[in-house]
């Protein structure tokens, strides 16, 4: 009955399944598809055997990944890195979307907007090495101002203690105006009536966005907060691989970067495989308890 109700709601709709089948289509080809090797995991991969030729090893890659003496330093690397980006990062846009907001002088407001979306469309490898000139204890200006506070020549893309920092400050500076762009759109929808009352009640501009602006953002905030924690173990891969060398490699390597070394520069594909499967299981863990929570404390969930 229920499969006999939804083939009838897809007959009525078929405009609209036809408006979205490319994407579908896309999905299925570079999503779900490739799910296929994740047998690899499993197997002793061999080239000339194929994905399935190779003998089946059971669970023992992940064994081997997690009796590894990089194990607690990966797993502490990649979550304290993603738990700074989720700390720091998540709230950034949401308070720029409020000051935004606040801009009255529409021509302003677009130069605003302009001016913060901007940085995100520079590419990883230009803002690299933008870090690089910047930073440098011998030529950077931050270096130059480092060392006129009387700080020494200080390399902070070279220390332990200044990595994570770094990393996370950046990219907030590059993504913070460009994710706004969602809370902005939840503002827009927000009843002008709303602010008319706030104002004729005597709210103050601190008021308004407690009480109006805020309350529109939450519902968005709760999902894209949903979507964040399930990504708690994923890091870019590309920035952190660029930003590392021999000095902060003991807080830079994170499980991107040695899945990449382990299996592209060291060809042990199934161990790779096997790594990569593990931080997939740990973050759907994350976003199936985050979805649980929110859905039991304020009935807004993604499933």
């Amino acid at each position: 009955m229920q499969a006999r109700k939804g083939l009838q709601d897809i007959v009525r709709d078929y405009q609209l399944w036809i408006m979205i089948l490319p994407a579908i289509i896309v999905i299925l080809i570079f999503n779900y598809i490739p799910m296929y090797g994740i047998q690899l995991a499993f197997r002793d991969y061999d080239f000339s055997k194929g994905l399935t030729g190779g003998t089946w090893r059971g669970l023992a890659y992940f064994q081997q990944f997690i009796d590894s003496y990089l194990f607690t330093g990966l797993m502490r690397n990649t979550f304290l890195i993603s738990l700074a980006s989720i700390v720091l990062g998540f709230p950034a846009p949401i308070v720029l979307a409020l000051i935004l907001n606040q801009i009255r002088r529409k021509k302003m407001k677009q130069l605003m907007q302009t001016t913060v979306y901007l940085p995100h469309f520079i590419s990883v490898i230009v803002l690299v090495g933008m870090l690089n000139v910047l930073l440098s204890p011998e030529t950077g200006v931050v270096g130059h101002l480092l060392n006129s506070l009387g700080l020494g020549h200080i390399n902070l893309l070279a220390s332990t203690s200044t990595f994570i920092p770094v990393y996370v400050l950046s990219d907030i500076w590059q993504h913070c105006g460009w994710n706004s762009i969602i809370y902005l759109a939840a503002l827009s929808t927000v009843d002008p009536q709303l602010y008319d009352a706030a104002k004729i009640d005597g709210a103050s501009r601190w008021q308004t966005i407690r009480y109006v602006d805020f309350p529109a953002l939450v519902p968005t905030i709760i999902i894209l907060f949903i979507l964040s924690m399930g990504n708690i173990l994923s890091t870019g891969f590309e920035k952190i691989f660029l930003m590392q060398n021999a000095l902060n490699l003991p807080v830079s390597e994170v499980i991107a970067t040695y899945v990449y070394k382990i299996g592209i520069v060291s060809n042990q594909f199934s161990l790779a495989s096997a790594i990569g499967l593990f931080n997939t299981l740990i973050n759907f863990v994350f976003l199936y308890a985050m979805n649980a929570i929110s859905k039991k404390a304020s009935q807004t969930s993604l499933f």
